[in-house]
């Protein structure tokens, strides 16, 4: 049967989402990790092996865009304060790095014969690790927010900033552009004009804008809501000149502290690993396997040059500005590839006429095989890492001080939410509440208290609000259904996690034991208890005797729960909530 010509689209995703299907589950269980395994799928299907794609930097630009995904989701996590706290790491460690890197990576492209134009550009641009091989690679270990984390995403930071000024330094370089006419004042007031536009747009009007579409209640809307501020910002980046990846990573800061981040995350995560999972496809498509043969010793001295330098130089530097040795091994292990955004500098760099179509072509191969190397260098260091003995006491993935989340989740922040959290505030927990009422939510911050707005019945907008990490969950939903469901996901993802539920009557008690809850108390039933008790002492009865009558009452109720749990008895018990009169009661 002839597929039409509309279909091309369907075919095209079946092909990628069938390659990564059959080999990032294989590579998973052989413990490589998905990044190679997408590479994998990529040179498979790629035109130098089965051919099934011949243009593969079509789908690379476009695949690119889960860069810029990865980045929003990550300024997520960072607030500005964090941010701020990092500049040191940022702008001290991150600027050492590409200058001395850079440096010492022109000075073998010079001591090879390279002219000077062309070492210096690509010195520099293979100074530039892959944001995204890193960021994944960090993520897949758990150790985005450990203290290597912290070190080599501050230094990613700084390269992604440093592509402007390495943009602009290639027309200088230029031959036919020695006497160009000066600075470009226009393309440096778009710069900063876009930067200081997503600053303001984000401070002043991207909390109203989701709280009209939060009241929409429409999900659909709140991910297309999501999606299209991601791919505004970058284009307002890329108008300027700059990195769509800054653009979307300065949304992501400047909504850090707003109460809609979780749904954010969970709405944008699945699209980021899609985009993500088919820009590696597509970085193993460009492998030009036939180029790779033919010059096999100069490409794989090249690999093995920039590999070590770059692992020499980012270990010294980490060291210098204080990281411990095995930090300093990781983050120079984590960022030891060339980048995409080396592609970038390469292919203006040829158009410009500073370097050699041929020249870029080697250098452009030595930086995919640098990416495709990573997992398997950064495995084979972890299992050393393991094969040593460790002192008593030590975690070699210990989390900075900072980090985000909370110790206690209060799900639902009605009535009883509110009392819980105050209560645990008081008793210096670290609470981290949501709800899914955007009124509900400024109300609350109105009185000071943070309240992230998410779909409480989402198990992704509970993980991103810290389900996973927290010591104990109180679910205090006014939704028996929503209060079931939420306890089945993290009951069933969060094993280790204490949870504790708002219970509608008997019967959503019995739900609620046959789901594993820990605890749970029906929410009528203590203040009847409390004004029955408080009622018959007004009455004249003695206080010993109040105390025993509410006891017995209370170990009576406990036993006949017990009971009808275990004989089933569930129909009908929704007009009662208490262990008298009950059909089949004595």
């Amino acid at each position: 049967m002839a597929v039409p010509e509309s279909s091309g689209f369907l075919v095209d995703a079946t092909i990628y989402l069938g390659a990564a299907v059959l080999t990032v589950p294989l590579f998973k269980r052989l413990r490589l990790g998905s990044v190679l395994g997408y590479l994998a799928a990529g040179a498979v299907i790629g035109p130098s092996l089965l051919g099934i794609v011949s243009d593969p930097e079509s789908v690379l630009h476009f695949a690119e865009f889960g860069v810029v995904l990865l980045l929003f989701v990550i300024g997520l996590e960072l607030k500005p304060q964090r941010l701020w706290a990092m500049r040191r790491e940022i702008f001290g460690l991150g600027l050492a790095q590409v200058v001395i890197t850079g440096a010492a990576l022109a000075g073998i492209g010079l001591a090879v014969g390279l002219p000077l134009g062309a070492a210096l550009v690509a010195g520099y641009a293979l100074a530039l690790s892959s944001t995204a091989f890193a960021l994944q690679i960090l993520d897949e270990r758990g150790a985005l927010n450990s203290r290597y984390g912290n070190l080599s995403f501050s230094i990613l930071l700084l390269q992604d900033l440093a592509i402007v000024p390495l943009l602009a330094l290639i027309p200088i370089l230029a031959p036919a552009q020695e006497a160009a006419a000066g600075f470009d004042w226009w393309g440096a007031g778009k710069a900063v004009g876009a930067i200081l536009g997503v600053l303001l747009v984000g401070h002043y009007l991207l909390n109203p804008f989701f709280r009209i579409i939060a009241l929409t209640r429409a999900s659909e809307l709140f991910t297309a809501s999501a999606l299209l501020l991601v791919v505004g910002a970058a284009l307002v980046m890329a108008w300027a000149g700059l990195s769509m990846a800054l653009g979307a990573f300065l949304a992501g800061v400047l909504l850090a502290e707003s109460e809609y981040r979780h749904q954010l995350e969970a709405d944008i995560d699945p699209f980021r690993g899609l985009f993500l999972g088919l820009f590696f496809i597509a970085v193993g498509m460009s492998v030009d396997w036939r180029f790779v043969l033919e010059n096999g010793a100069v490409i794989a001295a090249a690999v093995a040059g920039l590999i070590v330098v770059k692992l020499v130089l980012i270990y010294a530097l980490t060291r210098l500005f204080g990281a411990t040795d095995l930090d300093a091994q990781r983050s120079a292990v984590t960022l030891s590839q060339g980048g995409e955004f080396a592609f970038v500098l390469f292919t203006v760099a040829v158009a410009e006429g500073v370097m050699a179509a041929e020249l870029t072509q080697l250098l452009t191969a030595a930086v995919i095989i640098s990416m495709a190397l990573t997992p398997l260098i950064g495995g084979v260091h972890e299992a050393l890492i393991e094969a040593r003995p460790k002192k008593p006491g030590t975690d070699d993935l210990e989390p900075a001080s900072d980090a985000s989340g909370g110790e206690i989740l209060v799900v639902g922040y009605g009535r009883v939410g509110q009392i819980v959290a105050q209560i645990l505030r008081a008793s210096d927990y670290a609470v981290t509440a949501i709800d899914r009422d955007p009124e509900r939510i400024r109300i609350a911050r109105d009185f000071g208290v943070k309240v992230y707005f998410g779909d409480l019945t989402r198990l992704d907008v509970l993980e991103a609000a810290g389900a996973a990490r927290a010591r104990a969950i109180f679910i205090c939903v006014n939704d028996r259904e929503a209060c079931n469901a939420a306890a089945r996901m993290l009951r069933d993802r969060c094993p280790n996690a204490l949870v504790l539920a708002r219970a509608f009557d008997r019967v959503h008690v019995m739900e609620l034991l046959e789901l594993g809850v820990d605890f749970f108390v029906r929410e009528t039933f203590e203040s009847s208890v409390l004004l029955a008790a408080e009622g018959i002492k007004r009455l004249g009865c003695k206080a010993d005797t109040v105390d025993h009558i509410i006891q017995q009452f209370r170990h009576r109720d406990q036993e006949r729960l017990l009971l009808q749990k275990k004989d089933g008895m569930l129909a009908g018990l929704d007009k009662f909530d208490t262990p008298y009169d009950l059909p089949g009661d004595d």
